[in-house]
């Protein structure tokens, strides 16, 4: 409330006194201070009296002045004021509250934030209303599927949005979903997808074929560089033959076509939310309004609370949850930050020690967190939830500006860098769910042995080897490597400078905004560090992943890559594409052009009263399957 505001400035006004000291001060200095009337101080002062936070004892008289006490601590307040503004859906504001106060005040704050969290339930009426609400570190820039960035607003598009198909668990198959069936012609370049009649958008219009065509149109438009971009750039036009019927030409063959029209990218959105609200949709903060046809709709939220309500028309069936709430907890590793010098700030501790408090919580009584991602499980904890192991895996991985003219333009030198790099020391530094080393994106896990001093690397040549002939250095030269990648992955940089640094190497660090670094920025480099999710659209991230590559290669090498995924695309045969997929990573890595460092793959835990888990994209739990015992 307003008061403690005014309690907290008044304390600010004098940093030296203790509580329970006597200040000499008027009520003109306190009214300077607060910006009001004298008469305005007078009563802020008998409230605050009142509450037991102040003595104030008034002297009259030229001369005279009044005697003023506090006797409640400042983080005290601020910490009450904080629970308030987060119960009245700022987050944001809160946080901002508590950062004077580092984690002496970070640390009760979570205490109290925890108990928010989880599934809750209560009558209205006859009804019983049931909400999960839950943390969710990072922030939400945007819910357009045309412009998300993070998994974070990943998982929310799966909520609100549906693509005209899904993927089937492994990853070998699409099957319906908006579109109930669709066939090709013999050369496999034109699709006709027929559509599900009666599909609404959360704004009561139905949708037609018209969505979905202007849908694809405008990836093209807003997004040409974008996520996916080689997929849905190759449409060569689209022709509505009924309101339910869609037929997609090709400008070739392409066998990742219809992978890519599971994914959200290729999400639906209403043509006229979007053609009157343009670059607002998607983006509540700017005033755009976020309407697709998944299971759950936006309401209206903000401030680092987004509430999500079950859509009663859903084509599938109504959610058995009636409303999610994620309170999205900024952290430094997800802002944009270009500087390296940069710290940590308060709001991103937190939102590291909810996550910590909430793997504590499992085995023992309190239950807020019912379902946890990507958390590692003691024996006996393992023994009292239950767990679904994830489908996907993430690598991190390295490749390399060919195109720059530095210290890793020759292949000698790239793969004098991998086999210098101690994947297991790597891995013993790294905290979290990091389990093996990794030498594909397809094989199995790397035993950590490999990587031991005088072990041969991927290169065929030994550490040992490496140091006597470069002497440390001279097959690579004098001058630092300059590292790229984006604010999220800044840790994993960090050590790998370490670890270089140990060989007396030294690596310089740029991190710039994930929207940013498919583009120019990334060019400086001689090296790039980013991560792959490897899930059941493996294949299309793989392609993006080489495409993306291409624009720093030599041209002889973009040549060759490009020719082998022009084969991947053109070759229906899963295995055959596998195949390919391995030959192309084989060779890039052979010439120091792609790194591996390592992978995790990880569990869902939930607790025994949790029903309905199931894992969508990304293996987060799909909203609309959970309910509670």
């Amino acid at each position: 409330m307003k008061i403690r505001r005014h309690y907290l400035v008044l304390r600010g006004m004098f940093p030296g006194a203790g509580e329970g000291q006597p200040i000499e001060t008027t009520l003109t200095e306190l009214a300077e201070g607060l910006d009001c009337t004298h008469r305005n101080v007078v009563f802020i002062l008998g409230r605050m009296r009142g509450e037991g936070w102040v003595q104030w004892t008034p002297k009259r008289g030229r001369g005279n002045r009044s005697q003023l006490v506090f006797i409640v601590p400042a983080d005290a307040m601020r910490l009450e004021e904080a629970k308030e503004l987060a119960q009245r859906s700022d987050l944001k504001s809160a946080l901002q509250l508590l950062q004077p106060g580092g984690t002496a005040l970070l640390e009760p704050f979570q205490d109290w934030l925890t108990d928010q969290f989880g599934f809750h339930s209560e009558m209205q009426n006859t009804r019983r209303l049931d909400t999960l609400r839950f943390p969710l570190p990072g922030t939400i820039q945007s819910l357009d599927p045309a412009s998300i960035h993070y998994f974070g607003e990943s998982h929310l598009v799966n909520q609100l949005f549906d693509s005209l198909l899904r993927m089937d668990a492994k990853g070998e198959a699409p099957l319906p979903h908006l579109a109930h069936a669709w066939e090709s012609n013999s050369q496999r370049t034109e699709w006709t997808l027929y559509l599900r009649k009666g599909v609404q958008f959360h704004h009561g219009r139905e949708m037609t074929a018209n969505d979905v065509i202007y849908s694809l149109e405008r990836l093209g438009k807003i997004a040409p560089a974008g996520l996916y971009s080689r997929i849905y750039n190759g449409i060569e036009h689209m022709k509505k033959a009924d309101d339910t019927t869609v037929v997609i030409k090709l400008k070739e063959r392409n066998e990742a076509f219809l992978s890519f029209l599971t994914t959200n990218r290729a999400s639906i959105v209403p043509r006229d939310i979007c053609e009157a609200e343009g670059e607002r949709f998607g983006h509540q903060e700017a005033g755009g309004s976020t309407i697709g046809t998944g299971p759950f709709r936006l309401l209206p939220s903000g401030h680092g609370i987004w509430y999500l309500e079950a859509f009663p028309t859903y084509f599938q069936g109504r959610a058995f949850l009636d409303r999610v709430e994620v309170w999205a907890m900024p952290n430094s590793e997800a802002r944009d930050k270009t500087s390296e010098q940069s710290r940590q700030t308060p709001p991103a501790a937190l939102s590291g020690r909810l996550v910590q408090e909430a793997q504590t919580f499992i085995g023992q009584e309190r239950r807020q967190y019912q379902v946890m991602h990507n958390v590692r499980m003691s024996d006996q904890a393992a023994r009292e939830w239950q767990q679904v192991r994830q489908s996907g895996t993430t690598c991190k991985y390295l490749t390399i500006n060919e195109s720059k003219d530095g210290p890793l333009s020759s292949v000698e030198a790239r793969q004098a860098l991998n086999a210098i790099i101690d994947r297991k020391q790597l891995l013993q530094l790294l905290s979290g769910d990091v389990i093996e080393a990794a030498s594909s994106f397809w094989g199995e896990s790397v035993p950590l042995e490999a990587n031991d001093e005088n072990k041969e690397g991927a290169s065929g040549i030994s550490v040992h080897d490496v140091e006597k002939t470069a002497q440390n250095k001279a097959l690579l030269g004098t001058a630092p490597i300059k590292l790229v990648t984006i604010p999220q992955y800044g840790h994993d940089a960090r050590l790998l400078r370490r670890l270089l640094a140990s060989r007396g190497i030294a690596l310089d660090i740029e991190t710039i905004p994930a929207s940013q670094f498919m583009g120019s920025a990334r060019m400086s480099a001689d090296l790039l560090l980013f991560s792959i999710m490897l899930d059941e659209h493996r294949e299309l991230r793989l392609i993006e992943l080489y495409t993306s590559m291409g624009q720093h290669m030599l041209e002889e090498t973009r040549r060759a890559t490009e020719g082998i995924l022009s084969e991947i695309l053109m070759e229906e045969d899963s295995s055959l594409r596998k195949d390919k997929f391995i030959e192309l990573e084989k060779w890039l890595a052979d010439r120091g052009n792609l790194m591996f460092l390592y992978r995790k793959h990880l569990k869902t835990a939930f607790h025994p009263s949790v029903q309905g888990i199931s894992l969508e994209s990304l293996s987060w739990v799909r909203f609309r399957d959970l309910w509670f015992r």
